[in-house]
């Protein structure tokens, strides 16, 4: 059974928080980043969703990225437990699988994945293409390797290495290695001080 949660399904969700907000499509598409156009599409059901889309979303409708992804509310506050393969699975953008690994658990001020990403044989010699969301992302390598790219500046990154980065800046990455790369990534909100 696939528990990938179904894109109409998010797009609904989308559709009526942003209705129960009063924001306007066009609103929701200055927040995301997108064309009043592109939001309306996306917003149908028909095509699907990036991380960095849903995650502002999220902010935007003051919900957690969870509420959007599954229609229900994390609950959990003093721990929650996620065995190995058994996270929240996201898939978005060609190819990257996320599988959230804190899905219950309420009020976090970060949101980790372990994520796997596709050895594409055409994007090797193309320009890497970037995303931005507020705050910070910490990337840590398990297996294979990583080409990414912030703001002009590549490097090249595996097994045991991390990046620690302004997600507000562009960013993005490809796998390098034929058999992909997996890692783990966590993307922090900017505090309210900030």
């Amino acid at each position: 059974m696939d528990a990938t949660p179904k894109i109409p399904e998010i797009a609904e969700r989308i559709r009526a928080l942003r209705d129960l907000c009063g924001y306007t499509q066009e609103e929701m598409a200055a927040a995301t980043g997108v064309s009043a156009e592109e939001y309306a599409n996306l917003e149908t059901g028909t095509e699907d969703f990036g991380f960095t889309f849903l995650y502002k979303c999220a902010e935007k409708l003051g919900v957690d990225i969870i509420e959007i992804i599954t229609g229900s509310n994390p609950r959990l506050s003093d721990f929650t437990m996620v065995r190995s393969g058994e996270g929240l699975p996201i898939k978005r953008r060609e190819g990257f699988t996320y599988y959230h690994l804190a899905p219950t658990f309420k009020d976090k001020i970060s949101e980790p994945f372990l994520v796997y990403a596709p050895f594409i044989a055409e994007e090797q010699d193309r320009e890497i293409a970037l995303s931005r969301h507020v705050g910070q992302e910490f990337d840590y390598i398990i297996s294979g390797s990583l080409r990414f790219s912030h703001e002009g500046r590549t490097v090249d990154v595996g097994p045991g290495d991390s990046l620690y980065y302004d997600s507000g800046k562009g960013h993005g990455m490809i796998a390098t290695s034929r058999e992909g790369c997996t890692f783990l990534a966590i993307v922090m909100r900017k505090g309210d001080g900030e």
